[in-house]
């Protein structure tokens, strides 16, 4: 049975999910930061200070009040530094042709320079043929939004089940799911999952939360993605060390029940 990192990147469609378990297999990190700010100085910061700790780097270009090229380019130099991928979460939802426009043109051309991009189904296929058109890296994923972890969302077992279906039609280019629960058995999909915190509570808008061993141990997950737990505390690289160790020690725990 396949359970390593090192194994699933061996069977992985997608070159960028494929360098995701060769990441978090080299630097024994499962850890996402969400970089939920507000000002590139503090998107900087954050990138250069826990890049060794995390896989992944999420990013909200459209919070950013001086969001420039220049910031690109640095981001791009300290992810090779580093040896993370940018998400961008721009959560695309709409008609293909739309998204296509939305994803390689404006300010900042995001196919361009992320990694990786999620989006929603509600437009159904068309969208996913939309990103595949758009022109940019030759290397790039898509991650699918199967479940979310906010309180009394609309993300019915239909919806699930559809986006399901859509990733595994296409796993060339969608190579995981943004979830709160394993979507699939399949080891070539990477199982994203927001709304953990060590220390589970709510944010008293919407967002529930639940410790990294819950979401990956007893809920299927690969990735944990977390962010005011590490960005808000005092010594940010202690949190995000703390999330590191507590996401990996998890992983090691699923690879003996397994």
């Amino acid at each position: 049975m396949i359970k390593t990192y090192e194994e699933r990147a061996q069977v992985q469609n997608n070159p960028i999910g494929k360098k995701l378990f060769e990441i978090m297999a080299a630097k024994k990190t499962n850890l996402a930061i969400s970089a939920d700010v507000t000002t590139k100085a503090e998107l900087i910061s954050i990138a250069d200070t826990l890049g060794p700790k995390m896989c992944i780097l999420k990013t909200h270009f459209d919070i950013l009040t001086d969001a420039d090229v220049a910031l690109i380019e640095t981001l791009k130099k300290l992810s090779e530094q580093h040896q993370f991928l940018i998400f961008e979460d721009r959560k695309f939802a709409d008609i293909g042709n739309t998204v296509r426009l939305q994803y390689e043109g404006g300010p900042f051309a995001i196919s361009s320079w992320a990694d990786m991009v999620n989006f929603h189904i509600l437009p159904g296929p068309g969208i996913l043929s939309g990103l595949k058109a758009a022109k940019g890296k030759a290397a790039r994923g898509f991650i699918v939004l199967s479940q979310m972890s906010s309180a009394d969302n609309l993300f019915t077992p239909e919806y699930s089940k559809a986006a399901r279906c859509l990733a595994q039609a296409n796993p060339d280019e969608v190579f995981g799911f943004i979830c709160v629960n394993k979507q699939s058995d399949d080891p070539r999909f990477v199982h994203m999952t927001p709304g953990v915190k060590i220390s589970s509570a709510t944010d008293g808008l919407g967002q529930q939360y639940r410790s990294p061993e819950v979401a990956i141990v007893e809920q299927g997950c690969d990735v944990i993605i977390v962010g005011r737990g590490i960005i808000q505390a005092d010594d940010m690289l202690a949190a995000a060390e703390s999330y590191r160790d507590a996401g990996w020690r998890a992983y090691h725990k699923t690879l003996k029940s397994r």
